[in-house]
């Protein structure tokens, strides 16, 4: 099966174009939102404002993170040739691990800011984030990036000449003879779906802090070092440790190993966050009639006549008492 003929531009208006990168995007950041706007509804001390601002910190660290971290990880003997060539992030090349760093980061001044535990704030978004991930992979699928290794299953696809020239320069015209995995298809489906499933299904009972987060490091490290061995490495970069290891993988080791440290921390040392206290969340209902009335009407305990609530009867009683008394 030839790959799918698929135009990275939506729509174009003149200079103005809609591309598939930027609508991944944008759909990643609604369903961050929406997730986080969904779990604050348990936890004390956020609200929907918190998650928009928290959300578009995230976001500004996704998308310098992801483009710096790609310059540093994978170009940059290109940037370093054409300097201007950072800046052209609709032609692909995002890093997810840089985008991951940059996120980090911005989590940090969100938390500074806001004046929250850092751990609260990146448990937060530990479910929130693999949406981005899966439209992200689905978005290189559309540009043709990152090819897959040589097989030979029923699903494979040929990959046109063009997006794979740097890997086989005998390949001219048309596609390549040879099938090759969609793998940005598989890391969708890790990164994306798996991923999102595991955190959201840990998260279904209160953790203690810090636990979220070392589960996203470590199941992210750990799907990416499989997926890795169905992507073919970047042509400039080839395998960068003893013929097997890619750069993807070195970067996802440590992931893996710093999630089960926070991991263990956390469940030693830690507490779940603040739940919100039910009174907090629970609609405020309004004063009964009898705890408003504040004349002399018949009804209630806040009456502060002598109506004909018991307190008055025994009043009247008193004083006939007293007269009788008198007499």
């Amino acid at each position: 099966m030839n790959y799918p003929a698929l135009d990275g531009v939506i729509i174009s208006l003149g200079p103005l174009a809609l591309r598939w990168y930027g609508l991944a995007y944008l759909a990643g950041f609604v369903c961050a939102w929406w997730i986080g706007v969904r779990r604050v509804r348990r936890l004390a001390g956020w609200d929907e404002a918190a998650v928009q601002d928290m959300v578009f910190y995230a976001a500004l660290g996704a998308i310098i993170g992801g483009r710096l971290g790609y310059v540093l990880f994978y170009g940059l003997q290109t940037a370093l040739h054409d300097p201007l060539w950072i800046f052209k992030i609709w032609t692909g090349g995002m890093s997810s691990h840089g985008g991951l760093l940059g996120v980090i980061v911005a989590l940090w001044l969100f938390a500074r800011n806001t004046k929250r535990r850092w751990f609260h704030v990146t448990d937060l978004a530990a479910p929130m984030a693999p949406p981005g991930l899966f439209f992200g992979r689905l978005a290189n699928f559309v540009n043709t990036e990152l090819p897959g290794r040589v097989t030979d299953v029923q699903w494979g696809l040929h990959y046109p000449c063009w997006a794979v020239r740097e890997l086989n320069s005998n390949c001219g015209e048309g596609f390549e003879a040879a099938l090759r995995h969609p793998s940005p298809l598989y890391q969708a489906g890790c990164e994306g779906i798996l991923l999102g499933i595991l955190v959201w299904l840990f998260l279904a009972r209160p953790r203690p802090t810090a636990t979220a987060s070392g589960l996203f490091l470590v199941g992210y490290g750990v799907l990416r070092l499989v997926s890795e061995n169905f992507r073919q490495p970047d042509a400039n970069l080839g395998f960068v440790l003893a013929g097997v290891i890619t750069r993807g993988q070195l970067l996802s080791a440590p992931m893996v190993i710093g999630g089960l440290g926070l991991m263990v921390w956390g469940f030693l040392k830690e507490q779940p966050a603040p739940a919100r206290d039910a009174a907090e969340s629970a609609p405020t209902s309004a004063p009964s009639r009898a705890t408003q009335t504040t004349g002399d009407g018949n009804t209630g305990d806040g009456n502060t006549g002598d109506g004909n609530t018991a307190d008055g009867k025994a009043t009247r009683k008193a004083r006939s008492a007293k007269k009788n008394r008198a007499r």
